[in-house]
């Protein structure tokens, strides 16, 4: 975009015309002048690599990146995130931003098609009382003067430059920005639900880990009490299994207190804060991640809501700043009218009986059909500064729509990455936690039969839970990644599917011919 030359020629028109004085028909030149050599923005810089470096995954039908939860196979989850969608606040919230975009769009639809008018009505009474009156033959009558009248005057700006189909093309660039920005949010809250229901699946997982360790540390405290009763070992023995079964317990209460809070946080996410935490039962179990989805990143410019807003907020600063361009030129307005009035005041009657006081009254009607015609002359300087500063507001927004693609893809990446290396370590500590619990188990038979020490048999139990910890841990973070997957590349939503309804109108016909121009 040659963004610099246009400016200095309308900083070069305007300086002229300020020097000189134009008249009227060489301002009209300038004007010409200033709108023939506006440019119109750059095309911003999408494009994209044919494929992602990260490894392909499997296949995925569209209609399932639009639900994506429902690939975890979890009715639990599906349930929750529905109930997400209709009674979170953070939907809800959404939903208002929505109809308040819709009924901003409106408003000014009314004022770009329909012309602006009032009805005026006003009435009056006017006392008047003579205090003197000189001169032969004055006629002059104080009393009651009333006055009606009412007007309907029409002004209608004629589009003949097309300044009002560009303004159309703003207002309904602005509603889909804020459908995206919706659809966004609710694709954003979906992902939320499903995180933080996996974070409370394990700790609830963890805390069944605690307890059975605490279960198995207290079975050791008897047999070395008992070992001890019977002077099989020291004392000490089991002093040490005692700390054990503390450490154990504690850690279960933190892990119990952690799990309540996660639960409670799901409940207030969802819409149900209060509801009792008995309401939501999560289990200690991790299911395996979904595969990864197979995708190329063109698909993200269709996918992604937030590449889809910065695409239509680049589209309302493009229109108006043709807005802004065609403002240089003249325009023209009707202005049609309708009156009425009535007078009524004091006056000489000469009747049969003589001259004598009484009343007139006059009503008149009136119309009016004219035209007027108006050139910014004085204002091209504050046109021309509205039109670059517009022109940097249009550059902005194009660099917002080529930073949201790369973001897109970059994150795109980077989860379908990550959650190729989480699932490879899940597999890894899998193995090794098998093999720490045989090890542990074979620990606690040895010891229980006097051929283990101790030592070596508390060394075996906490590599099994540190194993145990590490692959629930990783087993979390890999649920995790997929959900942030799924959102990286735009799944929660249907790019296909037609503008969601305000929730007044939700059971009533779709009026679609304003939704399409918004698309």
């Amino acid at each position: 975009m040659s963004f610099d030359a246009t400016a200095d020629r309308r900083r070069t028109a305007a300086r002229l015309f300020a020097q000189v004085g134009l008249g009227a028909g060489a301002g009209l030149a300038v004007l010409a002048l200033a709108g023939c050599n506006a440019t119109a923005p750059r095309t911003p810089d999408t494009r994209l690599p044919a494929a992602f470096e990260a490894p392909a995954g499997a296949p995925l039908p569209a209609a399932a990146l639009d639900q994506w939860w429902t690939q975890f196979n979890d009715p639990q989850l599906s349930g929750l995130i529905a109930t997400a969608l209709e009674k979170s606040p953070d939907a809800r919230s959404a939903a208002a931003v929505l109809e308040e975009a819709r009924a901003v769009r409106k408003g000014q639809i009314r004022q770009l098609f329909i012309p602006s008018g009032q009805i005026k009505g006003a009435a009056s009474r006017q006392h008047t009382d003579i205090l003197n009156q000189d001169g032969e033959g004055a006629f002059t009558l104080g009393g009651n003067a009333d006055n009606y009248s009412l007007g309907f005057d029409v002004s209608w700006e004629l589009d003949y430059l097309g300044r009002r189909k560009a303004g159309l093309q703003v207002v309904n660039n602005d509603l889909a920005a804020a459908r995206f920005a919706y659809e966004g949010a609710r694709a954003a809250l979906a992902a939320n639900v499903a995180q933080s229901y996996f974070e409370a699946k394990g700790l609830a997982v963890q805390l069944e880990d605690a307890r059975q360790s605490a279960r198995i540390s207290q079975g050791l405290l008897d047999l070395a009490a008992e070992k001890a009763r019977r002077g099989l070992s020291a004392g000490s023995e089991a002093d040490s299994a005692a700390a054990t079964l503390a450490q154990s317990q504690a850690q279960a209460a933190d892990l119990e207190s952690q799990l309540q809070a996660a639960r409670r946080s799901l409940l207030i996410l969802v819409g149900r804060g209060i509801d009792p935490l008995a309401s939501l039962d999560v289990d200690a179990a991790l299911a395996e991640p979904p595969a990864i989805p197979a995708a190329v990143p063109g698909e993200l410019l269709a996918r992604r809501p937030d590449v889809r807003e910065a695409q239509a907020r680049l589209a309302s600063a493009a229109g108006n700043l043709k807005v802004n361009q065609k403002a240089l030129f003249p325009t023209f307005t009707l202005t049609p009218g309708l009156g009425w009035a009535k007078s009524v005041s004091p006056a000489f009657n000469f009747g049969q009986g003589g001259a004598g006081g009484g009343t007139v009254s006059t009503t008149t009607g009136t119309w009016t059909l004219g035209g007027n015609v108006s050139v910014p002359l004085l204002n091209i300087p504050q046109l021309l500064a509205e039109i670059d500063a517009q022109d940097a507001r249009t550059e902005q927004a194009a660099v917002a729509y080529e930073k949201s693609v790369q973001t897109a893809y970059g994150e795109a990446e980077n989860a379908m990455a990550q959650l190729a290396s989480d699932n490879r370590r899940v597999t890894l500590l899998k193995a090794g936690e098998a093999r720490a619990a045989n090890a542990y188990a074979a620990s606690r038979r040895g010891y229980a039969a006097g051929l283990t020490d101790q030592t070596t048999n508390l060394q075996n139990e906490q590599s099994w839970r540190s194993a145990r910890t590490a692959l629930t841990g990783a087993q979390t973070q890999a649920l995790l990644r997929a959900v942030q997957t799924y959102k990286a590349l735009g799944g929660g939503w249907s790019p296909d599917s037609p503008a969601p309804l305000p929730p007044r109108a939700a059971s009533q016909p779709a009026d679609t011919s304003s939704e399409r121009a918004s698309r």
